[in-house]
């Protein structure tokens, strides 16, 4: 039963992720469609960067206490990234260059989309076989 309770916590903090990449992308198209100005854009982004750091760490952490090595191993280039683009200062949108990177800051928010879906999608996947497995025993 705990390894259900695992994988659900690790489901949420997975949905948590997800919602703030995507409001980063929808600041974003706010900005491409000009429903927004760069500084607005720009500061709602840089408000979320580091919570979504702290969030995706404290996820690879859990991983590795509960046991779930395969899924901390796959966890650690989005925390390699993440941590490289915070030591090299890179990680914050800049009000005066985000025209320009516009569509690299676009691609790169995808890509972590993409990526946290296919974790998400394995974590369900084992929420699923850790459920049936211990329904089995019963």
């Amino acid at each position: 039963m705990v390894g259900i309770f695992c994988w659900l916590f690790s489901f949420f903090i997975l949905i948590a992720l997800l919602v703030l990449v995507v409001y980063q992308l929808m600041c974003l198209a706010d900005l491409e469609f000009d429903y927004i100005n760069p500084y607005d854009s720009a500061s709602r982004i840089n408000n979320v960067i580091i919570p979504e750091f702290i969030v995706q760490g404290g996820l690879c952490v859990f991983f590795l206490v509960s046991g779930h090595w395969f899924m901390a191993l796959l966890g650690v280039p989005y925390l390699y990234y993440n941590a490289k683009s915070y030591m090299d200062k890179k990680h914050l949108v800049d009000v005066t260059e985000i025209f320009n990177l516009l569509s690299w800051e676009k691609k790169k928010r995808l890509f972590k989309l993409g990526y946290l879906l296919f974790i998400l999608f394995l974590s369900l996947f084992w929420m699923i076989w850790t459920a049936l497995e211990d329904d089995e025993h019963y």
